[in-house]
């Protein structure tokens, strides 16, 4: 299992956690982010990308604004008052996830 597929089971909390810590981002900034803030390990491909992004605004957590840039549409992304909260709830519950998980691959062998 390379990065990219355990970077699937946490896609909407890194939008989450991104957009808690920058006021609004378009796609594209969200991909070069998730990629700087790795130092190039994570790679998001816009067809995991978007379907997650579209989920989160149907589901309210996200907001979206237009602004014209060289003369092209860009769609913003932002969080909303409950994507606010879910931020927070979802940053919290992969980092519980991270410490067991921790736990489990730092076995130590039993001594009989």
């Amino acid at each position: 299992m390379n990065n990219n597929q355990l970077l699937k089971g946490t896609l909407q909390t890194i939008i989450l956690r991104l957009l808690q810590e920058n006021d609004k981002l378009y796609g594209y900034e969200i991909t070069q982010k998730v990629k700087e803030l790795s130092d190039g390990d994570f790679h998001l491909a816009e067809g995991s990308l978007y379907p997650a992004l579209y989920k989160l605004e149907a589901e309210g957590y996200l907001e979206t604004s237009s602004e014209i840039v060289d003369g092209r549409v860009r769609k913003y992304y932002s969080l909303s008052t409950d994507g606010e909260s879910k931020a927070i709830a979802s940053t919290q519950e992969a980092t519980n996830f991270n410490e067991k998980l921790q736990l489990v691959l730092n076995l130590k062998p039993k001594i009989s």
